[in-house]
C-alpha cells in the first residue's frame, strides 16, 4: 500500500480549513488550491489588484513544491480558478513567466467566487 505524506511548510499559508498544503503520494505531489494569502501574516496580500494577487499565489505554490522537493519543472496538471475571466490575461502572462518550457496541462475557469474574495486560486499536480 502506498503511503501518504503530508507536506507542510511556514513558506506558504497556512491552511484555512480541513486540508493540508499538499499531500505526497508515491512520486506524485497533490498541491491544495492556493490564493493570495501572505503567510507571513495570514492577509490577503495585493489590494485586491489581480496582478498582485497572482505573483503571490505563484510564490506560495513554489514554497509548497520547494518544501516537497519539486520545482515548476515537477508540474504537470494545474487547475486555475478566477473571478473574473477578463482577467485572463494578466494572469496567464505571471503563469507563462513560470513555465517557459513544457508547461503542465490546464484548465481555466470561471467560478461565481472564491475564498477571502481571491480574485484567482490556482492548483497543481506535480511529479517527482
Amino acid at each position: 500500500m502506498t503511503t501518504k505524506k503530508i507536506i507542510l511548510t511556514d513558506k506558504a499559508p497556512a491552511p484555512i480549513g480541513p486540508y493540508s498544503q499538499a499531500v505526497l503520494v508515491g512520486e506524485t505531489l497533490y498541491v491544495s488550491g492556493q490564493i493570495a494569502l501572505d503567510p507571513a501574516t495570514g492577509n490577503m496580500a495585493g489590494n485586491n489588484d489581480v496582478e498582485l494577487e497572482t505573483w503571490q499565489v505563484m510564490r506560495n505554490l513554489e514554497a509548497i513544491l520547494k518544501e516537497a522537493g519539486m520545482g515548476w519543472q515537477n508540474v504537470v496538471k494545474a487547475s486555475i480558478f478566477l473571478k473574473d475571466l477578463s482577467t485572463f490575461g494578466v494572469v496567464n502572462n505571471i503563469y507563462g513567466f513560470h513555465f517557459k518550457e513544457n508547461p503542465p496541462a490546464r484548465e481555466t475557469v470561471q467560478v461565481a467566487r472564491l475564498p477571502k474574495d481571491a480574485n484567482v486560486e490556482i492548483s497543481v499536480i506535480a511529479v517527482k
